[in-house]
């Protein structure tokens, strides 16, 4: 069985696909059987299948490829998750890259782990390649203690910049399956549903201060560009609501059943998911928009009274809604800090 299985999905991902395998061929070459990995070609309309067959062709022990109608970001994802047969599973955009050096230091430790019971979640810092801005590390030290198999009790307090998206996090396969992950087909965004899911359901786990995953920003026509954002609003409300209703209940946190860690740790990334949300509705600023955002606030408020009220107390989530001349301006900054604290650009 693989140590590690690395998910691909790939759409019309021709002109980059080559940067997330190369260091995983040579990985796979100078280690084999200890990765596998899947691309799964979505539907793509120039070459990306061709390309993928050609890496499997040259490393046929290591990678796999899926060949499916369009299915969107989630549907790759499922298919690739289903298909693993790895210990661990990492999801990996095909316009990404993982780091090969820290990509050793990784499997050594899940091997060394897998000695004594396995984990749930490995958790690396992560580095944002933004074009011509130079590139800014995320690190987490402040939050897990390095060194050993923790619990969420004894993490530390997320900053405003620390979120666990889809690039820190490597998880147990059985874990995903536990949970039943299941994405939403044709719908961008769905990274925040992946993590979310998947989180409610780890206990143990391991912190690496190596910067593993290589996310690039700034790529035009990305998902995460903010004109393009907008023109995706409905889908960002449709994964927001979701997510709303991924939180555990209170109740939950306070009879033990959720840790109070994780239940913050998951508050925290829904919180920004709501703040960009909303505050791309009002950056959208036309009728249409603003009566969105006042329904998605109405929503939230009475489907979880106790969840509007944290929301709205916080700094961002109260500026996302600020009504006049002057809210608005406080709303664009907020936009901005959201897109930024988000990982958007």
């Amino acid at each position: 069985m693989p140590r590690l299985t690395v998910v691909i999905p790939a759409y019309n991902a021709a002109e980059y696909l080559h940067r997330a395998l190369e260091p995983l061929v040579a990985f796979s070459d100078a280690h084999p059987g200890v990765v596998e990995v899947i691309v799964v070609d979505d539907g793509s309309r120039d070459g990306t299948g061709a390309l993928a067959d050609a890496y499997a062709v040259r490393a046929p022990g290591a990678i796999r490829v899926i060949h499916q109608d369009n299915a969107g970001h989630g549907g790759a994802i499922n298919a690739g998750v289903a298909a693993a047969s790895g210990r661990y599973l990492k999801v990996l955009d095909a316009d990404d890259w993982l780091d090969p050096t820290a990509l050793t230091v990784v499997l050594g430790e899940l091997a060394r782990r897998d000695a004594h019971g396995g984990i749930d979640l490995l958790v690396t810092d992560f580095t944002h390649v933004r074009d011509g801005r130079g590139d800014r590390v995320v690190r987490f030290d402040s939050v897990f203690p390095a060194g050993g198999v923790i619990g969420w009790d004894d993490t530390s307090r997320f900053a405003r910049r620390q979120y666990l998206m889809m690039h820190a996090v490597i998880l147990r396969t059985a874990v995903l399956r536990r949970a039943q992950l299941r994405l939403p087909e044709h719908t961008f965004y769905v990274d925040s549903l992946f993590v979310l899911t998947a989180l409610a359901h780890t206990r143990r786990i391991v912190y690496l201060p190596v910067s593993l995953y290589r996310y690039v920003i700034g790529r035009e026509g990305q998902s995460v560009e903010a004109d393009t954002m907008l023109r995706r609003i409905d889908q960002q409300l449709f994964v927001t609501r979701r997510a709303l209703r991924l939180l555990p209940y209170p109740q939950e946190v306070a009879s033990g059943a959720v840790p109070a860690r994780l239940y913050a740790a998951m508050m925290h990334y829904v919180e920004a998911l709501c703040v960009v949300t909303s505050a791309t509705l009002s950056r959208g600023g036309t009728p249409a928009h603003l009566a969105k955002r006042q329904e998605f606030w109405a929503d939230v408020r009475a489907e979880s009274p106790w969840l509007h009220a944290r929301l709205r107390r916080t700094l961002f989530g109260a500026s996302s809604n600020l009504p006049g001349r002057a809210g608005s301006r406080v709303t664009t900054l907020a936009y901005h800090a959201a897109r930024r604290v988000a990982g958007f650009s």
